[in-house]
């Protein structure tokens, strides 16, 4: 977004709303939300960060709104509303020659003194932020993206943008810049009417359209994995079927066995047919061979039809959850794994959807119970080692590559592993946090104030021969201090 385009519609909101208070706060790791009060309203600016940093004019029922409203941490709203909930804009700091917008509000304090605070815009590509100046507290600035100085820039040449607007506007740049001709933006009605529809419009371009086409891969992705375990359980339905004809020669051998004892190469029935034996096997011990074929065939189609009833229903939940993130566009929910069907019941037996379970059944050593716990926390699976040896299981044998791990710093306690099956590059922040807590409260440190978590991808994990259960060397990881909670 270019400077004058953000300094003359955000004038114009000041010249015809200016008196409007914000109602509540919401910020992300790409967007903060400012949502003005009023019922005839229902309307807020979205500063947005990322993917391009602009101003946007947004109902809070569109659903560009409410996506970037579900991505937002819960407690960010908690940090931020103290300061501007309430407040009124007074004021717009800016320059047609530099994309750095300064808002400032006032609001009226508990002790009846009016506050002023600044809440300040960086919307240059690649280098976005946005910071609050004049907080009368001790706490840390309060900011989102790339950190930047609490004073206004000093532009030393016009750049390209203001230059075509001098061409355009000529004497009438002033009043394009103030918000007063809404030709400044294409469409019908007045600047604010006309920075909605175009708002809707980028929205559409930045949020929505790549979310539908990240759902529809995804959608694609997740129907091409079930089509393929569907076509693998009827391979396997058809090599058990095919044991049938086994079974049946096995049976009409048997009732002539007394006779055929000890025959090879082919036994000659009563009624004329003939069959063949397998090469150098005796006659009995081929029916012997025969019936284990087709009883263990038998217990294989039986274990494949459980397997196609629980694909029935995970096709049906995902074309439903489809369905409904369809509509809201909302973050969903990561697709729910489903057991590879095996070539045999055995080994169909052992397919429970997770490499851990897969490999080591997810059993304690001692035989009592799972080696970990589960919990879900906003759709992402978290797991929580037992015990020294249990937390060597659940971060080397279930745990994959790209899942987040967790373990309290120089104190000793479980393993905690995010699970992201997704192969997302950054988990929310939230959920990062809830997991932290867990692994805190999860060790001897849960009695204790804030402590350090330390987080990292299991690919950066490794165990030397001959460490003690539960201990492990971190090639890299990132530190988080947060508070024991269950």
């Amino acid at each position: 977004m270019d400077a004058p385009l953000l300094l003359a519609l955000s004038r114009a909101w000041l010249r015809d709303r200016g008196e409007v208070p914000v109602d509540s706060v919401w910020a992300s790791s790409r967007a903060l939300g400012l949502q003005w009060a009023g019922r005839r309203l229902a309307e807020g600016w979205v500063l947005l960060l990322q993917p391009k940093p602009e101003l946007w004019l947004l109902g809070t029922e569109h659903p560009a709104w409410k996506r970037l409203l579900a991505e937002a941490p819960k407690d960010s709203a908690r940090l931020w509303s103290p300061w501007l909930q309430g407040a009124r804009l007074r004021a717009v700091e800016g320059d047609p020659r530099e994309r750095w917008l300064g808002l400032v509000f006032q609001r009226r304090a508990i002790t009846g003194r009016m506050e002023t605070l600044r809440l300040a815009f960086q919307a240059i590509p690649g280098r976005p932020g946005i910071r609050v100046d004049g907080l009368d507290t001790q706490l840390p600035r309060l900011g989102l993206g790339v950190p930047f100085p609490a004073s206004a820039p000093v532009p030393t040449e016009d750049p390209p943008p203001l230059r075509r607007w001098r061409e355009r506007w000529g004497d009438h740049l002033e009043a394009a810049l103030a918000g007063e001709e809404p030709q400044v933006l294409d469409g019908e009605g007045d600047l604010l009417a006309r920075h909605r529809v175009w708002s809707q419009e980028r929205a559409e371009a930045l949020i929505l359209g790549p979310a539908k086409a990240a759902e529809e891969r995804r959608r694609q992705a997740e129907s091409a994995r079930l089509d393929r375990l569907a076509q693998a359980l009827a391979r396997d339905r058809a090599k058990h079927e095919s044991q049938q004809v086994v079974k049946e020669q096995a049976r009409h051998l048997s009732a002539e066995l007394y006779r055929l004892k000890g025959a090879v190469g082919e036994a000659l029935l009563l009624d004329g047919s003939r069959i063949p034996l397998p090469e150098g096997m005796a006659a009995e011990d081929a029916v012997q061979a025969w019936f284990r074929a087709a009883k263990k065939a038998e217990r294989g189609l039986g274990r494949i039809s459980e397997l196609e009833a629980e694909l029935e229903r995970e096709r049906d939940a995902w074309v439903t959850r489809a369905a409904l993130e369809a509509e809201t566009l909302a973050p969903g929910l990561p697709p729910a794994r489903q057991p590879k069907p095996g070539s045999t019941a055995k080994g169909a037996a052992k397919q429970t959807g997770s490499r851990g379970m897969q490999e080591g059944g997810g059993k304690r050593k001692d035989g009592k119970g799972q080696a970990f716990r589960s919990v879900m926390v906003d759709g992402f699976e978290v797991l929580i080692g037992k015990g020294d040896a249990e937390n060597d299981q659940l971060t080397f044998k279930v745990a994959d590559n790209l899942d987040v791990w967790f373990h309290v710093a120089s104190v000793p306690g479980s393993h905690v592993v995010i699970r992201n099956p997704d192969k997302l590059s950054e988990l929310p922040r939230h959920v990062v946090e809830r997991a932290a807590e867990l692994a805190a409260y999860h060790s001897k440190a849960r009695d204790g104030g804030k402590v350090e978590v330390h987080m990292a991808r299991i690919a950066d994990i490794s165990k030397p021969r001959g460490f003690a259960p539960g201990k492990v060397i971190l090639k890299k990881w990132v530190g988080l201090r947060v508070y024991p909670k269950p």
